[in-house]
């Protein structure tokens, strides 16, 4: 095969699709008004923000008012941690946004994960207590792709009255979102992960759960964070959710052939090692570990065959440590340094996932050759 582009880097970030950037286009130049003037200008791009609004909290079951908008899933992550006085219970799993969060607040109760990446509803009742007033548990893991048990943790928090929040930013146009059902009271998104742009994703906050302003100043947001709306980001973000949730499904299983198929192959490759459940993960998602190489070694030689994966979280690059997701599964260590993350998308085809597999067992190979393994 010769050498092509393909990017297997979604968990990471999506392109901008074509419907929405066209639907994001005249909010640049021509309805560029400030949402909070009177004027004609003005109240064309307060239009759009509330029709974004709308769109979002039909996608996902809420109301209009449930909808705050956020530069992305990291504040929204910080938002929800921030505004909890009590207890919080949460996983050793999350994404740095949650755990970091609550090393800031304190007063957290951190569960460990088994195996494969997964928390119960059991561990989670048992956690809770008097002083418990948050269980933020991550609805599919950033690195490994496991889905965790959330519509049983949800009817737990339900039932023992504890708010229940989520990252969602990987599941979001990946599972079926419906916050009622799944008992959300708060949820994270990230635009960039499902084609709206970067630095644009909501916080989703159910009726009745206490809320505190995250940035002070002008009556934005419900008066809960001020500042000049990004008007163009906030309508890209609308379309961007609408159309994840409509065709999450047809998607869905697209890309979880795909997933497979790159799963089989990948593990021909002698001593590999899948992370995370072969069956209950993400449908994008192959985060694989090969002994006697290193992950940065391989996503090297893979870049120079055209092909972009990731070591683990983005978030995470240029942290030499192993990744705490890794580590809190039990991964022996033989295989924590060679780690690489493949997540594939409906853009992807069958031809570049056999590229890949090729690539990557030609490329462990000979490092393994050059360490005289």
């Amino acid at each position: 095969m010769e050498k092509k582009f393909v990017y297997a880097d979604y968990a990471a970030t999506a392109p901008v699709s074509d419907e929405v950037l066209k639907i994001m286009l005249p909010y640049f130049t021509e309805s560029f008004g400030n949402p909070s003037g009177v004027h004609r200008a003005s109240r064309m791009a307060a239009k759009a923000v509330a029709e974004s609004r709308r769109k979002i909290a039909a996608a996902i079951g809420a109301d209009y008012s449930e909808i705050y908008f956020t530069s992305g899933g990291t504040e929204a992550d910080n938002w929800a941690i921030k505004c909890t006085s009590g207890g919080i219970v949460t996983t050793n799993v999350e994404h740095k946004a949650v755990l970091n969060s609550c090393k800031i607040r304190g007063n957290t109760t951190y569960l460990s994960a088994d195996r494969e990446g997964f928390v119960s509803a059991a561990q989670v009742e048992k956690a809770i207590n008097q002083d418990t007033s948050m269980v933020s548990v991550i609805c599919a893991n950033n690195e490994i792709g496991t889905v965790m048990p959330i519509e049983e943790i949800g009817q737990i928090c339900r039932e023992k009255g504890v708010v229940f929040h989520t990252d969602a930013v990987q599941a979001i146009g990946n599972i079926p979102i419906d916050v009622r059902k799944m008992k959300f009271d708060m949820l994270s998104c990230s635009g960039h992960k499902i084609g709206a742009p970067k630095g644009v994703g909501f916080l989703y906050v159910r009726k009745g759960t206490n809320l505190e302003a995250f940035i002070h100043g002008g009556s934005q947001e419900f008066g809960f964070r001020a500042g000049t709306e990004n008007v163009p980001a906030i309508v890209g973000l609308g379309e961007a959710v609408k159309l994840a949730c409509e065709r999450v499904t047809e998607n869905a299983e697209y890309t979880r052939k795909l997933r497979d198929r790159l799963i089989d192959g990948l593990m021909q490759i002698p001593d590999a090692r899948l992370n995370g459940s072969r069956e209950n993960r993400l449908c994008g998602n192959v985060n694989v570990s090969f002994a006697d190489v290193e992950s940065e070694a391989v996503l090297l030689m893979l870049d120079s065959a055209g092909i972009c994966a990731s070591g683990g979280s983005a978030c995470t690059t240029g942290d030499d440590k192993p990744s705490h997701v890794l580590t809190a599964i039990g991964v022996e260590e033989k295989y924590l340094s060679g780690t690489v993350r493949f997540t594939l998308s409906y853009r992807n085809t069958a031809d570049e996932v056999d590229y890949i597999i090729e690539k990557t067992a030609e490329t462990v190979e000979k490092l393994r050759k050059i360490r005289g393994i």
